[in-house]
Parts: structure tokens; C-alpha cells; sequence
């Protein structure tokens, strides 16, 4: 089994994130979209970002079309719409699917790490997240219905 930190995600440009820059870093990653009922938690996944960055600690967005076409746009308008409407300055990869044959190699690593309701692997909806300690071990699966301030005392013990 590959650990957390060999993994890699796609950026927008054909550039690569190397979860190798990770090691040392409590982490939060997000399936996101701009068109879901959920979008404004883009704001609270911000205020942890801004609040605990200088501690070691970074949220990675990650952008997915798969629920009820919520995710339309392609890389640079996504980038955009979370600048410009939520002045998102945490990373956010390039488009990708979180489930199913293609889901991206990162959330293939997450759900298998921590499982959903009743044991279920599957993501169910934009805004699931996981919480990653300094070691790369998933200590963590949110449900979208979590808001990012309820996540921010377990943040705060892990740090």
C-alpha cells in the first residue's frame, strides 16, 4: 500500500502536487464545487486556512463534477470563482473524479483509509472532507453537513 505522502495530485496547467511537501503538516482535504448548497463553506475552509497556516497546517481543495453537475467549469474558471467570491488562497487542484473507475489516486487513498457511514467507501456528496495528521494517517472522515469551524478543535489538538 502507498503511504499519504507519496501521492500526487493534478493542478490546473499540467503541473503535479507532490504530497511529499505535506510530510510534517496537519491536512484537510475537500471534495469541493461552486455551484453546491455547500459552496459558502469556502469561506470557513479559508478561516482555518488564514487561522492555522503558520502552525503546519494546509487545506487542499479538490474540484468535482460528479454530483448533480455542481462543478461545471474547467481549472481556471473554478480558480477564479474561488478567489474572487471567497478569496480561496489554499490550493485547489485541477478537476477530478472522487468516485467511480477514474476517481483521482488521492480520494481512492482517503475512502479507503476512512470509511463513510456504515462502512461505506463511496464519497456522497461535494464537501466531504478528511483530516490528515503530521504522520499521513487519516484520522478523520466530515460529512458534507459539517461545517469547517466544528472541525477546528480537532485541527487544534492535532497541531
Amino acid at each position: 500500500m502507498v503511504s499519504f505522502y507519496e501521492l500526487k495530485a493534478a493542478l490546473p496547467n499540467n503541473k503535479t502536487f507532490e504530497f511529499s511537501q505535506l510530510k510534517g503538516k496537519v491536512v484537510l482535504i475537500v471534495n469541493t464545487a461552486s455551484k453546491c448548497g455547500f459552496t459558502p463553506q469556502f469561506d470557513g475552509l479559508e478561516k482555518l486556512y488564514k487561522d492555522y497556516e503558520s502552525r503546519g497546517f494546509i487545506v487542499l481543495g479538490f474540484p468535482s463534477n460528479q454530483f448533480a453537475s455542481q462543478e461545471p467549469g474547467d481549472d481556471d474558471s473554478i480558480g477564479s470563482f474561488c478567489q474572487l467570491n471567497y478569496g480561496v488562497s489554499f490550493p485547489i487542484m485541477a478537476k477530478s473524479d472522487v468516485n467511480g473507475a477514474n476517481a483521482n489516486e488521492v480520494f481512492q487513498f482517503l475512502k479507503h483509509a476512512k470509511r463513510g457511514f456504515l462502512g461505506t467507501e463511496g464519497i456522497k456528496w461535494n464537501f466531504t472532507k478528511f483530516l490528515i495528521n503530521r504522520q499521513g494517517e487519516v484520522v478523520e472522515r466530515y460529512s458534507p453537513t459539517t461545517s469547517p469551524a466544528h472541525i477546528a478543535s480537532a485541527i487544534e489538538k492535532l497541531l
